[in-house]
């Protein structure tokens, strides 16, 4: 990682600097703040300031360097030295004088939050995208364990998410057709809710013994299959246009509803219907047909 190092005991910043690039580090260091803001060698992963710059101003560096790893390193704890500054946005402070390994156990910590962060950003843009047009039922609370019937997974899927996040409680994916999935189930902490989708995988004699020992559980299971679950309280979400899903094989009809619905808004009537292999009159009839009105 490249390294900003802000602190005008310039020893201890070389000390600091040279046991950094022994651990294979990249370090650039600065007496002044002054010095740091107008230096141009790129960006940095890490910046460890001073919080003991004699008469310096050290709030446009935590500014500037927002969303990098900013650490703190201070001769005494103070609301000037610690509490401010993370309050303005750093994130760690370390007291001198300090042991190495934990600078670097700081700074690793730090780093693989930072990564796993990036990743959590990426999943949820990931979902909200996939997700957004699906409509969900009002309200979204229901008791558990619960089955999810559905014609569409992404709507169980998206009625999962969604209940998770208004119970403000974290979901674990144990799809039904991975065999480990009932050993994970017994084992996971009574905080989370288990979501454990793909019912209609199992087989006939495995259903029976499946509802049972869910009970007692924080599950939501769900199935693209008509199955009537007595022992469990059950919620119908159909989709009214039917998608593409990998559980099921669409008719002919289906296939032109979802392909009119889905690109009508993006193709001329001329283009959609040479695409499907009909007239325009019979775009429009089969609009008429299942009900589609063409935005304007």
């Amino acid at each position: 990682m490249k390294i900003l190092i802000i602190e005008d005991e310039i020893y201890l910043a070389q000390s600091i600097a040279g046991k950094l690039i022994d651990f294979g580090h990249d370090c650039d260091i600065f007496a002044t703040v002054n010095d740091a803001l107008e230096q141009n060698s790129g960006r940095y992963d890490v910046i460890l300031l001073s919080t003991n710059l004699s008469g310096q101003d050290f709030y446009p560096v935590i500014k500037k360097y927002l969303d990098e790893i900013i650490l703190l390193m201070v001769s005494y704890i103070s609301n000037d030295t610690v509490t401010d500054p993370l309050k303005a946005g750093a994130h760690d402070y370390i007291q001198k004088p300090f042991m190495i390994e934990e600078l670097i156990r700081k700074i690793n910590h730090y780093h693989d939050f930072k990564q796993l962060q990036k990743r959590c950003e990426f999943y949820e843009e990931y979902l909200d995208h996939q997700l957004k047009n699906i409509q969900l039922p009002e309200p979204i609370k229901q008791p558990l364990p619960l089955m999810v019937k559905t014609n569409y997974q992404k709507q169980a899927d998206a009625f999962a998410f969604a209940l998770a996040e208004e119970l403000e409680r974290p979901l674990k994916y144990l799809p039904l057709s991975n065999a480990s999935s009932m050993g994970a189930l017994e084992e996971l902490d009574s905080d989370y809710i288990a979501y454990m989708p793909e019912f209609q995988t199992l087989k006939k004699s495995e259903r029976e013994t499946f509802l049972n020992r869910i009970k007692g559980h924080d599950v939501i299971t769900s199935t693209t299959e008509k199955f009537d679950a007595e022992e469990l309280d059950t919620i119908e979400l159909v989709s009214e246009h039917k998608i593409f899903d990998r559980t099921e094989i669409l008719t002919i009809d289906d296939y032109v509803k979802f392909i009119i619905h889905n690109y009508q808004s993006k193709f001329p009537d001329t283009e959609l219907s040479k695409k499907l292999g009909i007239s325009r009159k019979s775009l429009w009839e089969k609009r008429k047909k299942y009900g589609i009105f063409k935005k304007k």
